[in-house]
């Protein structure tokens, strides 16, 4: 009897290790795989942190989740895909976080809530007043409240898919109520500054950025809408399953995503937008985008910066504004253009009868023509607005006639038009009628509305001009042989530009390989063009644009507005000066040098007019006296001491250059003579500054030496140097020919 008692406690032991050992093991199996087992949470069940539901397919998973690189302890609740790495597509909290773990998803008293410890309430459904409700995960990732009735059966009371946060998955309804939030940061779900939703005044679809618009599609573009639909299914297909899904990030792109099931990850596959110029008007009003361009926007001929400072500093956001307040009654042609439709396109029967309906109008910015494919029906698009979100350059654009003024894209009758959004300004040529015949290296694509710049080597897409700066830009295909280091090196060589070419490759050059272009292996490079000559002409009639000059014949046999006596011609300006201001002289290559006297061309005081005669006869007797004494005694002091007091007066500041035994060149007949100070007419360095080998138009050759600008001894080192060269002036030595002098550069 003892023996029996002793094996039935025994047994009883043993029984109670083994429920013991078995509990154990429930609880480390329900630690690691919580409630994967079920996919739905009833009235008497919940989850909580550690644990999750998992879809009848075991595609999609909820539970709680919190980001990795927080110090702070932050909760949410949220749906993700199964597969890694974990991929969240919904999130119920986001804008209020758990501070601990101790949060429990359950239903009660009509909820589908989100609670802590202490019962307070993070996240709820809303309530409804039913006694048996269930909330089930399925494999589209939709999370759903059901009321079943007596009967088993099941009615909808609230699902997930009608409250997106930052994702459209596969199986949800693209209506005007859609609307998607990106996260504040990768790590962060709370709401952040990127909305996507419908367009309400268009059927279009558009990125808010807060209350900016962001992007936005264009009318005739239908990919997004065919990704979209391409996701919408009908409520009850929940057996076809899409691993895709659009994401409005928190970088402001909306991403279409695709599961690649050999790499077992997720491909991008499309995105918008995709570069600077698809951002919506990211140049502003009137601002055209380039996608090509190292700089994007540029103004449209015959408009300016409204704030040239910001422009300037690579902010456009404020766009173009006219040059003149007229509309005009010209239209200026671009080729393969986008931009913001007009709301009110009309049908007609031609071209003309669009242009003639845009000049009828005191309001029309614009207009387009376009051919409809099915009843071949021309349909007339006019802008009463200002124009926005312009890009250029598009393979799907269109025609594009903006009005202005010629006066404004074409000031003078010499100025070539404009070439797509381009402009050509005088000197620079696209053909024998326009501009200066030596300046003509480009052409005009009247198809494409391309520029090109022409040379030996090739010819290459202007990208962008720069009428103030004298500058324009070309783009070229980025090879071994061609890269910035090359180009800033030995770039007039690689374009095969020779000396007297009035273009000059600067040591300006970048790469291309930004992710806007899809060019990703081009380099840009700067030219800039030197101050023209006098315009050419046949008679005095092509000289009245430019006042104060005469067509007269020069040294060369050929024809140009030359300025008169009493003005100087100024190649940056384009005009003839008062030669008074001391600031333009006349170039080195006329004919002849003229006469060392001032004609004034009206009566001014006799007392004035006597006193500057007096004072030219005096320094000319004293010129002749100097050159009689030199010619007669072989003797260089007078010479120093004449240079010396050059030196000492006013003249040697450039404001007059009469009465100088010295000749005075201007500082643009130097960079003429030098092609812009190149490394290749570099002849060495002195104590003073670099000497350059430089030629005159005639043929002279010369040695131009530029006093070193950090040398500190500034205008005293220049007065030893040049007293130095002329006490030793000598049939076998250097001689003097001149000097220069122009703000900090002082030349010899």
């Amino acid at each position: 009897m003892q023996e029996s008692h002793a094996v039935q406690k025994t047994m009883m032991i043993r029984t109670s290790r083994w429920s013991v050992v078995l509990h154990i093991l429930s609880v480390i199996f329900s630690s690691l795989h919580g409630c994967s087992a079920r996919d739905t949470i009833t009235m008497k069940s919940s989850v909580v942190d550690g644990q999750t539901l998992v879809s009848a397919e075991n595609r999609f998973e909820l539970g709680f989740f919190g980001p990795s690189r927080s110090s702070n302890v932050k909760r949410y609740v949220g749906i993700w895909y199964t597969s890694n790495p974990q991929t969240v597509v919904w999130v119920a909290n986001r804008a209020k976080p758990l501070s601990d773990k101790s949060g429990v998803l359950h239903i009660a008293n009509g909820y589908l809530k989100l609670s802590d410890k202490k019962g307070k309430v993070y996240w709820d459904t809303g309530q409804y007043k039913r006694s048996n409700i269930t909330a089930k995960l399925n494999d589209t990732g939709n999370l759903i409240l059901y009321d079943v009735d007596v009967d088993g059966l099941e009615r909808k009371l609230w699902q997930s898919f009608e409250h997106p946060t930052d994702t459209f998955l596969f199986g949800m309804k693209n209506d005007v109520n859609l609307v998607l939030t990106s996260w504040t940061s990768e790590d962060d779900p709370a709401p952040g500054n990127f909305i996507f939703m419908q367009d309400p005044q268009a059927n279009r679809l558009v990125v808010m950025n807060k209350s900016i618009i962001y992007w936005r599609s264009w009318r005739e573009s239908g990919k997004i809408f065919e990704l979209v639909n391409n996701l919408n299914i009908t409520e009850d297909d929940t057996q076809v399953h899409k691993n895709e899904r659009i994401v409005m990030n928190f970088t402001g792109d909306l991403q279409y995503w695709q599961f690649d099931r050999g790499m077992k990850d997720w491909s991008l596959t499309w995105w918008e937008p995709k570069d600077r110029c698809s951002k919506y008007n990211y140049c502003g009003n009137f601002g055209s985008c380039n996608i090509n361009s190292k700089l994007p926007c540029k103004c449209l001929p015959g408009f300016k910066p409204k704030i040239s400072e910001k422009w300037n500093a690579g902010e456009f956001v404020d766009g173009c504004s006219r040059n003149s307040t007229s509309y005009g009654a010209d239209f200026l042609s671009l080729k393969r253009m986008k931009l913001e439709y007009t709301e009110s396109p009309f049908i007609m029967n031609n071209g003309d009868n669009c242009s003639q309906e845009c000049l009828s109008n005191n309001q029309c910015q614009a207009y387009t023509v376009n051919a409809s494919k099915t009843d071949r029906q021309l349909s007339c698009l006019t802008w009463t607005e200002e124009l926005k979100n312009i890009q250029e350059d598009q393979d799907d654009g269109y025609d594009l006639y903006v009005r202005v003024p010629v006066s404004d894209i074409a000031p003078t009758s010499r100025s070539c038009l404009p070439c797509g959004t381009n402009l050509v300004p005088y000197p620079l040529s696209t053909g024998p009628n326009c501009g200066d015949p030596v300046y003509y290296s480009f052409d005009c694509d009247m198809v494409t509305g391309q520029l090109s710049f022409m040379t030996p080597s090739g010819n290459y897409t202007v990208t962008h001009v720069n009428p103030k700066a004298s500058i324009f830009d070309i783009e070229m295909q980025a090879k071994e042989a061609v890269n910035c280091h090359a180009m800033n090196s030995s770039g007039s060589k690689i374009l095969q530009l020779n000396r007297s070419s009035p273009f000059n490759v600067t040591s300006s050059c970048s790469s291309n390989f930004t992710n806007d272009s899809p060019l990703k292996s081009t380099i840009e490079v700067k030219i800039t063009w030197k101050p023209p000559l006098e315009p050419t002409c046949n008679s005095s009639a092509d000289c009245k644009e430019w006042p104060h000059s005469t067509c007269n014949i020069t040294g060369t046999g050929q024809k140009r507005c030359l300025c008169n006596s009493a003005f100087r011609w100024d190649g940056l300006g384009l005009t003839c000066s008062p030669a008074a201001t001391g600031q333009l002289r006349d170039s080195f290559n006329k004919s002849k040098t003229l006469p060392l006297y001032l004609i004034v061309s009206l009566p001014i005081a006799m007392a004035l007019l006597c006193a500057i005669l007096s004072m030219y006869l005096w320094r000319t007797k004293m010129v002749k006296k100097r050159a009689k004494q030199r010619k007669a005694h072989l003797h260089r002091y007078d010479t120093e001491r004449g240079v010396k007091e050059l030196m000492e007066s006013s003249h040697l500041e450039g404001k007059d250059g009469t009465g100088i035994d010295v000749p005075f060149f201007d500082f643009e007949s130097i960079l003429a003579a030098t092609d812009n100070f190149s490394d290749e007419n570099k002849l060495g360095r002195g104590g003073f500054g670099p000497v350059y080998k430089g030629k005159f138009p005639g043929g002279q050759e010369i040695a131009i030496k530029r006093l070193a600008s950090v040398s500190g001894q500034g205008l005293e080192e220049f007065k030893n140097e040049v007293v130095l060269i002329a006490k030793l002036q000598h049939r076998n030595l250097v001689r003097l020919l001149g000097y220069c002098i122009k703000g900090e550069e002082k030349i010899l």
